[in-house]
């Protein structure tokens, strides 16, 4: 009776060990059923490892709303499209529209996330009012690959390209480059974190995008819901109060 008892054991101890390895080859450790994975690009104030970016607290109350949890990962921008086309991830925090015309896999969620503004940097007060028609008159350093800047500097501009936010604001610190041209908000930080006082936002912006949440058309079902929520969060003063907390602090 005692033998029989021991097998049956052995046998149930089998029997789980077993579950156990499946669910660890369907959920690996550390994943989630619920959870969402969205690559990004972009850097502090908009997106934090620690998921406290302006962008990461809009995606993580939205996927909230609608029962998922928020995991982002930092990609650079061609491989990060590639990737969310080919489902090894969730989706793409943010990028302009049209995206979907280029990697046929990806779905847009409609309600735009953020407006992402264009703008320049330097140390003295310039002349931008007609825009990137007037970019010529200055020597203008921007980083390498954004392809917002490579598609619309003019071509007679003197241009010199950087690698990081790092050493474009030391084209201006050492008087290397007239302007600077970058994204709004991650200009704004990176004065305020290195206490640049002397270097100023120029006004008109060059230019303004829509961006949007893309998700790999296995996610399909959620486009609408993220929409819908996105939506809600503006009407409900949610994401005002996620702007004023992150992105007002900056202004200058």
């Amino acid at each position: 009776m005692r033998h029989k008892n021991l097998c049956t054991e052995k046998g149930q101890n089998a029997s789980s060990a077993f579950f156990a390895f499946w669910l660890l080859v369907i959920f690996p450790a550390g994943s989630y059923a619920n959870e969402i994975t969205l690559s990004t690009v972009t850097t502090a104030p908009l997106t934090t490892p620690n998921l406290n970016g302006f962008l990461d607290l809009v995606a993580k109350e939205a996927l909230a709303r609608n029962g998922y949890k928020l995991r982002t990962v930092y990609l650079p921008a061609e491989r990060a499209l590639k990737n969310v086309n080919a489902g090894l991830e969730d989706g793409e925090m943010a990028r302009i529209a049209g995206m979907e015309k280029l990697y046929p896999n990806i779905i847009r969620v409609p309600e735009k996330i953020i407006d992402m503004e264009f703008v320049a940097f330097s140390r003295n007060n310039i002349t931008l009012n007609n825009g990137w028609a007037d970019l010529p008159k200055y020597a203008v350093s921007f980083i390498n690959g954004w392809k917002i800047y490579e598609e619309n500097v003019p071509k007679e501009t003197e241009v010199t390209k950087v690698r990081t936010a790092r050493q474009l604001f030391s084209m201006l610190e050492k008087k290397r480059a007239d302007l600077i041209l970058y994204e709004r908000w991650g200009g704004l930080l990176y004065i305020k974190n290195k206490q640049l006082s002397s270097i100023k936002l120029q006004l008109p912006i060059l230019a303004k995008k829509e961006m949007f949440i893309y998700l790999h058309k296995k996610n399909k079902f959620l486009v609408p819901k993220l929409a819908k929520t996105l939506k809600q969060m503006k009407q409900d003063g949610s994401y005002n109060t996620i702007a004023n907390q992150i992105l007002s602090p900056l202004q200058q």
